[in-house]
């Protein structure tokens, strides 16, 4: 079966076919070069701390129902990688450091500069200060509340609340004991 190779340059995404024969034409597959703009990228954190919990943000807003997001934010120019955009962030939004970060999950999804695509980073925690917390989200009350919350992988309690993406919720529940494992916490 013909399978699509991926390339990027951070600003766009190409998918390449890897066979234009005709089984490829017949099954309906790609056989063309097709480039997507980026218009924005993230990284996060599927972040572990040592006793098994998943460290989160609680994002309120007024008349809106509350809900769940995993720490992380916008990787920017100036950023080397998307792994070092996942480290400012979390220094930013939790006063945290983090240790041992590996990409495990990709999520997309349209938007008006093309398609924004977050990078998911498993990651054990090493340290957390909530008085070193910083950020336009923390200076402008308009935007609702950031809290820190920490969720036990190990029960149903993630099973009860909104993280988003859904897509992410589905991928931890599915995996958490091997991210758990990644992360050097106890399964």
């Amino acid at each position: 079966m013909p399978v699509l190779a991926v390339a990027t340059d951070g600003s766009s995404i190409t998918w390449l076919p890897q066979s234009g024969d005709a089984a490829s034409r017949k099954l309906g597959r790609v056989t063309e070069q097709l480039t997507v703009t980026v218009g924005r990228r993230a990284a996060r954190a599927i972040l572990i701390d040592d006793l098994g919990r998943l460290v989160l943000i609680k994002r309120t807003k007024p008349g809106q129902a509350p809900y769940w997001t995993a720490p992380g934010g916008g990787v920017e120019d100036t950023d080397p990688s998307v792994e070092a955009a996942l480290y400012r962030e979390l220094a930013e939004e939790l006063g945290a450091k983090a240790t041992d970060a590996s990409q495990v999950f990709l999520f997309s999804s349209p938007s008006d500069g093309g398609v924004a695509v977050q990078h998911f980073f498993v990651a054990r925690l090493a340290s957390l200060d909530e008085s070193a917390r910083s950020g336009p989200e923390f200076s402008d009350p308009s935007r609702g509340g950031y809290d820190l919350d920490r969720v036990d992988l190990r029960g149903d309690d993630l099973a009860s609340i909104d993280l988003k993406p859904t897509a992410l919720k589905e991928f931890i529940l599915a995996n958490r004991e091997a991210l758990m494992v990644e992360a050097g916490a106890a399964a």
